[in-house]
């Protein structure tokens, strides 16, 4: 029995072996000093597509067959290797980065380790390959690489890889002696879809430029997005600067093309900016610094066209960031205050609104005009918060000139586009009203056509709601934008502003005299006041009278002054015949800005 026993309990551990290596959850093939298979346990023989009894005896290659990931090479007899040192059998001890051919052809990607079985002796025995199936954990990483590469909503190569193409790309053309391009590409007032139809909707317009970006250029040169709207393009070989002009008009003449997405046409022009290796800059950091200061100078050239980097723009574009950065601050620094210019009724001269117009007094740079901040506060969005203070603070003056005993006028508002659209809008005057204490008729709220009109169907809604407060609204730049007449009779508007444009040359050009003639008694059909901007000239003031114009704002009858200056204006008035005199006696000692 004793003799039994010791017989059977070699047997007995081999079984015991066995089902453990059967419960591993990595295959296992072992084989002899000659490379011929001698077990495989559920793991490999699932794996490798050969059944346990099939495979016994045959060489690991034919069992085993692995291929190399990167060449596709065959690769020889693990086990001959390990067991022989054979330098020719071409595979290492581990391997990482090989294919699995199982019997019937199907392929997966696995790592594998071989190693040596040794006897109680230290005796080379055989061989055992352990393997495992990686091909998910592959595809995630292959998956973790590409999104650390590309951005996620277009699919485009991210700043991280555009600027290793680039570098790569100055390496091969100082090789060879070539030239390429860099480009940037600024979507102009995107922000304004944001604020308007929503991120999803500018999330959209972003996808459908960068498809028509990649439609604009070579399959060698690489278009990515390096954030919010702001593109940038890699011409990687270029003879001559007139080539990267052609593209750049191609790409403002595609981008032009409306965009159709959900039902709505969405128009967007672009801005760009362009450098060249090597004239620009050796390196990749200077090529994208100067195509970006290429770009700005685009914006500052009325946007929708391209210009190429020129040693004189850095100077601008340092003073333009300076601006932008003291504009940051100068809400909170208190720099801003209203001037306010007055609206004359044209046949009794009696003062009859006030429009508050924003200036911003540098403590270095003194009275910076509005045409130059303004633009800029609406491309960095500061145009918001600046707005909210100019509605309260024309609301407080109103509230102070009546408190003061003065004659309570309506004192007007310009409203932006990105205001107008924001979600809190409708809330924010009504909370300004309130803490003021103005009466909503004594607020009146301009807009231009461009705003009314950008979503015709979501303005009509917005204007219904402030009307119902009991404010009124005037559409402002009457004239200069495309207002469908069908939109203009649903627009519960109070007054049409004419556009100092038209109003300045009625008595030297006919067809502006015609042209306001007809606005007017457009206005009139429509039973709105209608407000001329801009007159200067008691010829200009005799026309519109002629013409039943209800009202007039300009230089003739006061310049924008200062608060405690348009106080005086109120209390004196401009009675008609001594507008002169009147405006006079209330000497502005600020710079004039815009007249209404």
């Amino acid at each position: 029995m004793t003799d039994r026993r010791g017989a059977e309990a070699p047997s007995l551990e081999n079984e015991i072996a066995k089902a453990t290596l059967d419960s591993m959850g990595e295959a296992v093939l072992r084989a002899d000093l000659l490379g011929n298979v001698t077990y495989l346990n559920r793991i490999a023989e699932k794996m490798t597509g050969w059944r346990r009894e099939e495979a016994l005896g045959r060489p690991v290659e034919d069992v085993l067959q692995i291929t190399d990931g990167m060449s596709g090479k065959t690769l020889g007899n693990a086990v001959k290797f390990v067991t022989h040192k054979d330098k020719t059998a071409g595979l290492a001890a581990n391997m990482t980065n090989c294919i699995l051919v199982r019997r019937d052809g199907f392929e997966c990607g696995i790592e594998n380790t071989t190693a040596l079985i040794h006897n109680h002796d230290g005796g080379v025995t055989g061989a055992v390959v352990t393997f495992h199936d990686v091909t998910a954990a592959r595809a995630t990483a292959l998956e973790m690489s590409h999104l650390a590469q590309h951005d996620v909503l277009t699919d485009l190569p991210n700043r991280v890889l555009f600027n290793d193409r680039l570098t790569q790309a100055i390496s091969l053309a100082e090789r060879h002696g070539k030239q390429l391009a860099v480009m940037f590409v600024d979507l102009d007032l995107f922000k304004k879809i944001n604020d308007s139809l929503g991120h999803a909707m500018g999330d959209k317009l972003l996808q459908s430029v960068a498809a028509r970006l990649k439609a604009c250029v070579r399959r060698a040169d690489t278009v990515s997005r390096i954030g919010g709207d702001e593109f940038v393009i890699l011409l990687s070989q270029v003879e001559h600067e007139e080539d990267v002009a052609y593209c750049a008009r191609k790409i403002l003449r595609v981008l032009a093309t409306p965009h159709i997405i959900d039902n709505k046409s969405l128009d967007i022009n672009v801005s760009i900016g362009g450098s060249t290796y090597p004239g620009d800059g050796q390196d990749a950091e200077t090529l994208m610094y100067k195509a970006d200061t290429a770009m700005y100078e685009a914006k500052q050239h009325g946007r929708n066209n391209y210009q190429f980097f020129r040693h004189d723009m850095h100077a601008r574009l340092t003073a333009r960031l300076s601006l932008e950065g003291d504009l940051r601050y100068a809400l909170g620094r208190n720099e801003f205050l209203l001037h306010y210019q007055a609206k004359v009724n044209l046949q009794t001269g009696q003062i009859t609104g006030m429009e508050a117009l924003i200036r911003w007094l540098h403590p270095q740079r003194g009275m910076v005009s509005p045409a130059e901040f303004v633009p800029i506060a609406e491309e960095c969005g500061l145009i918001l918060p600046i707005g909210r203070w100019v509605l309260l603070e024309a609301c407080r003056q109103a509230r102070a000139w009546s408190d003061s005993g003065l004659k309570v006028v309506p004192v007007a508002v310009n409203v932006s586009a990105a205001e107008f659209g924001a979600k809190d809008f409708l809330s924010g005057v009504r909370a300004v009203l309130i803490a003021t204490g103005v009466e909503p008729q004594n607020l009146e709220l301009e807009l231009t056509e461009s705003v009314l009109m950008h979503d015709p169907e979501s303005t009509v809604v917005t204007l219904a709601a402030l009307k119902a407060m009991g404010v009124q609204l005037a559409i402002d730049d009457f004239g200069t934008g495309y207002s469908s007449f069908t939109y203009l009779r649903r627009f519960p508007s109070d007054a049409l502003k004419l556009h100092q444009s038209f109003v300045q040359e009625i008595t030297t050009d006919p067809e502006d005299a015609t042209i306001v003639s007809a606005m007017i008694n457009i206005g009139k059909s429509l039973k709105q006041r209608v407000i001329a901007e801009g007159v200067e000239t008691r010829a200009q003031l005799k026309f519109l009278q002629l013409h039943g114009c209800s009202e007039g704002q300009g230089y003739y009858f006061s310049r924008p002054v200062a608060a405690e200056q348009a106080a005086k204006l109120l209390e004196a008035g401009i009675p008609e015949g001594v507008v002169h005199e009147a405006t006079k006696r209330v000497v502005s000692t600020e710079t004039p800005g815009e007249q209404g």
